[in-house]
């Protein structure tokens, strides 16, 4: 036992939990912990990104690739007002991150001091639970219950706030070694294993839909056994990218608003639909009244708070999936489902994905990316049209390759979120999709990646608009471009590059690949803009709040 600050404190549990990086920013309030950092600069790599944002969407990035607790820091104030779209987008896709904050001095609190904010006030409804410390006597235990809180059951992110007091006072340190964290399995009843049973063996034509939580519980072992013990077709949700190999004959491809007609149209039909941690969210179920309405519907998840909540459920099994998927398929046989396959099959035949191989496009690039990487890199994206385009071109094969914010829909996540996948996953090539108005969002974290050589591989798909909300004015809003229109003078290319970055332009379709392949032999940071077309658009689409069996495509909307 050793006598040491509360800032020491906070380093030996970072130690303890098995942290190797921390991205974050400093500050008054929190010089402590940075100057006790200084001092372990050779045990944590700490990543100064450009803007404390830019710190929440790489320790999220650093976490989902892989699937240890990212940490980011930050001051008081305006520095842990700017971890709040970062926590909120983590909690809306469950990723294990914990946020260390540091506030004002105990005697200070509640009189609106300098750089005051009452960080656990604001980030209650986006966390999974929060903590402020103002007795140095229990900053190891909240620290070690943070991690535990974060990563285990259903994972999100955890606030832990430090008065600067905390930091400065010294108490008395023990080395604990991190709690195993084991998965849930003591909600899994033998009556809801029977039900489950019963219906998978009853069932004709039975789908499988597999979401984030399936990434989350490293199920894809089990997932791909159980597809092909029943053979049933498979189908995901864009968290749920990876989880099932995008390779498989048994794949569909991804299900709601910008999902396969053959999953949407399945969905349909189907008269089983089992559901392996997803969470039913709008995008997906369209018209919920309407959805999967010929199936019962089996779900399993690890959170009960999900069952029944959107979608009303036949049966369901609560614990952790790659448990219960293990179990299910220990007992039971080979199931053959030859017509319904063939049926599915035939649906895949009929309606491809389809887009202009003639011009540079938006899906063009991401299947360019896809042939050189074989599908073995990471890919992050920001969101709207260009993060669609990388889910439904790029096949997947493995889980925690395929980073988006999925629930929130964080413009501004990419960028951050492939910084951190790189410094956990080193061997692997990160791609970052962005379009135009996405990239102008956090593009300074550029800036990171070139301070600490980051290789990523920044993609600005660029069709000089907001290509998703133009879309919706196209179909939707009788062509009112409202404040859509980025045809301004700004040149990625040079700004790139006043960052330190190597950039490229690329505007004939031609030149794409030599361009990418270069890129990926360099290992340096590379910012690449491809100029496509402005009304280039995502199919098929659901329109919002339309039943997903109502699917459209270009070629539907001629007839």
């Amino acid at each position: 036992m050793k006598t040491i600050t509360g800032a020491e404190i906070v380093i030996e549990c970072l130690k303890e939990q098995g942290v190797d990086t921390v991205f974050g920013y400093p500050g008054g309030t929190i010089l402590n912990i940075y100057d006790a950092l200084y001092k372990h600069q050779d045990e944590i790599t700490h990543i100064l990104t450009s803007h404390e944002q830019g710190a929440s969407h790489a320790a999220d990035g650093y976490a989902r690739a892989t699937g240890k607790v990212g940490v980011c820091m930050a001051t008081s104030g305006p520095g842990a007002t700017n971890l709040v779209t970062g926590i909120a987008t983590a909690y809306m896709d469950s990723v294990p991150m914990v946020a260390i904050t540091c506030n004002v001095a105990v005697s200070l609190l509640g009189k609106d001091s300098f750089q005051e904010v009452d960080i656990t006030g604001v980030t209650m409804p986006i966390t999974k639970y929060n903590f402020i410390v103002k007795d140095i006597s229990r900053l190891a235990y909240v620290l070690r219950r943070a991690f535990t809180i974060a990563k285990s059951g259903r994972p999100g992110p955890v606030l832990v706030d430090i008065t600067k007091d905390v930091t400065a006072n010294t108490y008395e340190y023990e080395y604990m070694a991190p709690e195993e964290v084991e998965r849930q399995t003591d909600t899994i009843t033998e009556e809801d294993m029977e039900n489950a049973l019963a219906l998978i063996r009853k069932s004709k034509k039975p789908f499988i839909f597999v979401g984030g939580g399936a990434v989350i519980a490293d199920a894809a072992d089990e997932v791909r056994a159980f597809a092909h013990k029943i053979q049933a077709p498979v189908a995901d949700s864009l968290m749920g990218k990876g989880a099932f190999d995008g390779t498989d004959e048994l794949y569909t491809g991804m299900v709601g608003m910008h999902g396969t007609k053959t999953s949407n149209f399945g969905f349909t039909e189907c008269d089983l639909l089992i559901v392996v941690g997803a969470r039913f969210s709008d995008r997906v179920t369209g018209n919920a009244s309407k959805f999967a309405k010929n199936a019962k519907i089996l779900q399993l998840d690890v959170d009960p708070a999900e069952i029944n909540k959107n979608i009303k459920t036949t049966a369901s099994v609560v614990g952790d999936v790659k448990v219960i998927l293990r179990k299910l398929n220990a007992r039971l046989d080979p199931i053959n489902h030859d017509e319904w396959i063939a049926h599915i099959e035939r649906m895949k035949d009929m309606y491809p994905l389809r887009y202009d191989k003639n011009t540079l496009t938006g899906p063009g690039i991401i299947e360019t990316i896809y042939e050189l990487t074989q599908g073995d890199a990471i890919i992050t994206t920001e969101v709207g049209q260009h993060q669609m385009w990388a889910a439904q071109f790029y096949k997947y094969k493995a889980p925690r390759t395929f980073l988006t914010s999925g629930g929130l829909g964080t413009m501004g996540y990419g960028l951050g979120a492939s910084i951190g996948a790189k410094m956990g996953c080193k061997d692997k090539t990160v791609f970052n999709i962005a379009g135009d108005g996405c990239f102008r969002m956090n593009m300074n974290e550029i800036a990171t990646a070139t301070r600490y050589n980051i290789p990523i591989i920044q993609v600005v798909v660029n069709n000089h608009v907001l290509g998703m909300v133009r879309q919706w004015q196209t179909l939707f809003y009788g062509k009112r471009y409202s404040h859509t229109v980025l045809n301004d003078q700004v040149d990625f290319v040079k700004l790139a590059e006043a960052m330190g970055a190597k950039a490229y332009l690329v505007t004939r379709k031609e030149d794409l690949k030599p361009v990418l392949e270069e890129a990926m032999g360099l290992n340096i940071p590379v910012v690449i803009e491809c100029q496509i077309q402005c009304d280039d658009k995502v199919f098929p689409m659901v329109s919002p709040g339309a039943p997903i069996q109502d699917a459209f495509d270009e070629n539907d909307l001629k007839i």
